[in-house]
């Protein structure tokens, strides 16, 4: 059965339209990626790629951005738009510091600028002052001061060091050589090029890989609050749902388009099939009794005008299509975890630095057996060096025990790069694997989606989510009862997420789980240690829970979160209580109150208006022709989201008062 071909949005005003699709075919050496697919971008939309790892997503951003040509069709924007594109992949020039390179985001009004003063100059020394050279000369240097102004060239300073902080640099980043800087911080900057560039649509894929809780919210808040219009690939599910309101599914190279965020998509999709099935269910069943009428007289002649009547009205049905779901599944499920001692980890007093650079000092933690903990924070701030000295690969101070019969299974970050390229999937476990699981390895290699042909596949030639699933294989070789995993979602779709939270949830032992993933963890972990400032402090409960303390969904709170060095500086300025403000400052502050009071009473009147809407709906789905009815389900599931939506603009401005007052 094959994809039903989604309709295109219809065209709206060309002012409001920033990327038009128009028939859009994509073809490798006789594989259609693409086909023929239309839809459009508009103005302040924030739209998500959905589709499984090479369905075309990646593809279809480059041609949007101009880097690859389709085989047919059109990608049409107006001439005066400009977007931003972030590449999985990128290279940055090693010989300029972090602040030069993300400069470069306003080469175009440093060169502006120069233009300036050469028209200064000109004017200077010039004495044609009746001229219409003369004139034309202060016309542009007019038109050039004020597209400066707008455009922000005095603020660009404080622009770049807010965007740097914002994505999790220090000050004292600011002047390092890019060169010094992983991959994962050099996507950082240039994601802040981008972002200071402020572009008219901005194509990203992936963005939140490598970044941390704090710099993802950061991120959120930017491009829901700051962004025009923005087309988007994430397998980051939270991330998704916290900024996109609009979801494209590709899906054997054609699409479908729901208006709602990717939760919603996906009850939609589910709900979309059902009725597909339903409906190809009753034709295939009026089908066969016709073909069983036409054979059983086909050969009577007193039946032949019946007959071919039936013929002509088969001919003519339209055949009902389902759309096609990907039946491979990954099946993950630890081995039984051998029992260990009650305390598999115990830390007290633990202290690490290295030279001058304290990471953290009077760490006590008690980790019990069966829990499932995270390790949160910034990155940089010690994570994955506690991690380190959990497994007695670094030195340390302090004491850090291991409780009884303690057996260890580790995920590294860097272990998909580990795997050795030349080897085939199979040789790559089967050179690890021992004693009788040798038996076992082909069925082993299936449940990963590793079966038949793709088990000779060599490891260069793999994906990246391809390298951490058989990166994770090597954790089912031998029992273990302490599970250690180190960033495990980078590079995993979010199917494959999802089952390897379930394979989490129920594995019987002790998990300690390094992530930025808010999805995964949520529902997964029952307390967080939280890294930060050369501390890590315990906070019981989960990632909701947590971050609800922190105050980090309200994004403004991230102006708080600076990091040592910068408090410090900050610590020298005057703070001006209350109770000194000025009669001016006062009076401002309370025009802002009431203008936040206003923006909650309307925001009340339309979470009222929404949930008589929501009421009205639930009683027509109630019906029996509401509850076939598609249209009315998507327009339920849309209000609903209109709703969560004023729920958490409410919630925001409500903190933003209780911050004012």
């Amino acid at each position: 059965m094959r994809q039903t071909k989604a309709k295109p949005s219809p065209l709206i005003t060309q002012n409001s339209t920033m990327i038009s699709i128009d028939n859009l075919t994509v073809e490798f050496g006789g594989f259609t990626l693409l086909n023929n697919i239309s839809f459009v971008l508009n103005k302040n939309e924030r739209m998500a790629l959905a589709g499984k790892n090479g369905a075309g997503k990646s593809t279809l951003l480059k041609l949007i951005g101009g880097l690859q040509q389709p085989t047919s069709g059109t990608v049409s924007r107006p001439k005066e738009i400009t977007i931003g594109y972030l590449p999985q992949q990128m290279t940055l020039n090693n010989t300029r510091t972090v602040k030069e390179e993300t400069h470069l985001a306003f080469e175009h009004l440093h060169e502006l600028q120069k233009e300036l003063e050469q028209l200064h100059t000109q004017l200077a020394e010039r004495k044609d002052y009746e001229s219409d050279e003369y004139h034309h000369i202060i016309q542009r240097s007019t038109d050039v001061q004020e597209l400066l102004q707008i455009s922000g060239i005095n603020d660009f300073e404080a622009e770049t060091e807010k965007t740097l902080l914002g994505l999790g640099f220090n000050r004292s980043d600011f002047d390092r050589p890019t060169r010094e800087f992983s991959g994962g911080w050099r996507m950082r900057i240039e994601l802040a090029k981008i972002l200071l560039q402020s572009p008219d649509v901005l194509l990203l894929d992936e963005p939140t890989n490598h970044l941390d809780i704090e710099s993802i919210q950061w991120l959120e808040n930017f491009l829901t609050s700051r962004a025009n219009a923005v087309l988007l690939v994430s397998h980051d599910k939270a991330f998704l749902d916290n900024v996109t309101t609009r979801t494209i599914e590709i899906v054997l190279g054609d699409i479908h388009d729901y208006k709602v965020n990717y939760s919603k998509y996906l009850e939609l999709r589910q709900e979309r099939r059902e009725q597909q099935l339903r409906a190809y269910e009753n034709q295939q069943k009026q089908i066969q009794d016709t073909e069983a009428f036409i054979e059983r007289f086909r050969y009577k002649a007193t039946k032949s005008n019946q007959v071919q009547s039936r013929i002509k009205q088969l001919d003519k049905i339209e055949r009902i299509e389902v759309d096609e779901v990907d039946n491979s599944r990954l099946n993950l499920k630890f081995p039984p975890a051998p029992r260990s001692g009650s305390y598999p980890v115990i830390a007290e007093n633990v202290r690490k630095s290295y030279g001058d650079h304290l990471v953290f000092s009077n760490v006590n933690l008690t980790i019990n057996r069966g829990e499932k903990i995270a390790f949160v924070g910034k990155n940089g701030e010690g994570k994955s060096t506690l991690v380190k000295c959990i497994l007695n690969e670094i030195d340390f101070e302090g004491k850090l025990e291991l409780g009884h019969n303690i057996k260890i299974g580790y995920f590294a970050q860097n272990q998909a790069q580990l795997l050795d390229e030349n080897l085939t999937v199979f040789e790559t476990i089967d050179y690890v694997a021992v004693g009788d699981i040798r038996t076992k390895i082909r069925d082993i290699l299936g449940a990963f989606m590793f079966g038949g042909e793709a088990s000779d596949k060599k490891v260069k030639v793999l994906s990246g989510g391809e390298r951490s699933r058989l990166a994770m294989i090597r954790l089912l070789l031998e029992p273990v009862n302490l599970l250690i995993l180190d960033e495990p979602t980078n590079h995993l779709d979010i199917a494959s997420k999802e089952v390897l939270k379930k394979a989490i949830k129920e594995f019987n032992g002790t998990a300690i789980i390094v992530s930025h993933d808010r999805d995964f963890l949520n529902g997964l972990v029952n307390k967080i240690y939280e890294f930060g400032g050369g501390k890590v402090l315990e906070h019981i409960g989960g990632i909701y829970d947590f971050l609800s303390k922190k105050k980090l969904e309200n994004l403004q709170q991230l102006e708080l979160s600076k990091s040592p060095t910068s408090v410090k500086s900050e610590e020298k300025q005057e703070v001006i209580s209350e109770t000194k403000l000025s009669y001016q400052e006062q009076k401002e502050r309370n025009r802002e109150i009431r203008k936040i009071e206003k923006q909650i009473e309307e925001a009340e009147n339309k979470i009222t208006t929404l949930e008589q809407k929501i009421e009205a709906l639930e009683v027509k789905l109630a019906t029996p022709e509401g509850a076939t009815d598609f249209e009315l389900l998507q327009n339920y599931l849309e209000v609903k989201n209109k709703l969560d939506l004023a729920m958490n603009n409410w919630e925001r401005l409500t903190l933003e008062l209780e911050k004012s007052k």
